[in-house]
């Protein structure tokens, strides 16, 4: 059985008590280790998504990337909390093989301790199934995956390592294929305010929406529809006022 803390991931601990990881082949950590790990899923991913589709009883997400899974597992604690039933496919590429097949034995917050038999699962078959439920992690290149893709997606939790650090999952191309496999009425959640962020989604179709609360820093979401009670971002303004700043493109970026 792999151990978690290697060489190439190493167990850090957030201000909220839990733990996330620092990535040593990103030169990132997995989540803010300010907003803390549980906190920051729940508010810029989960809780937003989660309460602007809440008349769905069946939700598709993509989550990008697995990592340590933490939105996934917190989609799945936050419905348990709540006693929200409803059938949930996830599904999630991942570079790391090594990763995933350790998780296991992550220090995952007590929260999560109902989920065991999922990380079990996913840990050492890449997914799991019940009668409400089907994760699917897929071991390899997330744009490729996409490429090849045939799901509509209800909601995408945009949660890779920086534009800085992996530029390729941040680039006005890529996000073409978010564009292509969600649905109309579907919410993009994304850490990430740069400008260039923001901007390749509105130049693939997106209105973008701020998403700020106590006790966290500044998020974006993004849909080809309205968001209520979410602060519209004025996009035509921000680029009147920066002409200079164009998204990231794929021509940009060394593959």
């Amino acid at each position: 059985m792999l151990r978690f803390d290697t060489t190439t991931n190493k167990i850090v601990q957030s201000e909220d008590s839990s733990f996330t990881a620092f990535s040593v082949n990103f030169n990132e950590h997995y989540h803010s280790t300010k907003d803390g790990a549980l906190h920051e899923s729940l508010q810029k991913h989960v809780l937003p998504a989660l309460t602007l589709l809440s008349d769905k009883e069946e939700l598709t997400i993509l989550d990008i990337c697995y990592g340590l899974g933490f939105n996934t597992l917190a989609t799945l604690y936050y419905l348990k909390k709540h006693s929200i039933t409803k059938k949930i496919r996830i599904f999630s590429p991942e570079l790391d093989a090594e990763l995933v097949a350790s998780l296991n034995t992550f220090p995952y917050p007590e929260e999560f301790t109902f989920l065991k038999p999922i990380i079990e699962a996913i840990s050492k078959n890449n997914r799991y199934e019940d009668e409400n439920l089907f994760i699917e992690i897929f071991i390899g290149d997330a744009r490729a995956y996409l490429r090849d893709c045939k799901e509509q997606f209800d909601i995408v939790y945009q949660d890779a390592f920086s534009p800085l650090a992996n530029p390729v999952l941040w680039t006005r191309e890529y996000f073409s294929d978010i564009a292509r496999l969600i649905r109309d009425d579907g919410v993009v959640t994304t850490y990430s305010i740069a400008l260039k962020t923001r901007l390749a989604l509105y130049e693939n179709g997106f209105s973008v929406y701020l998403n700020q609360g106590e006790g966290f820093r500044k998020a974006t979401l993004a849909s080809k529809g309205v968001l209520n009670g979410f602060e519209k971002v004025d996009m035509e303004h921000k680029i009147k006022c920066n002409p200079d700043v164009l998204p990231l493109g794929d021509k940009d970026i060394l593959f």
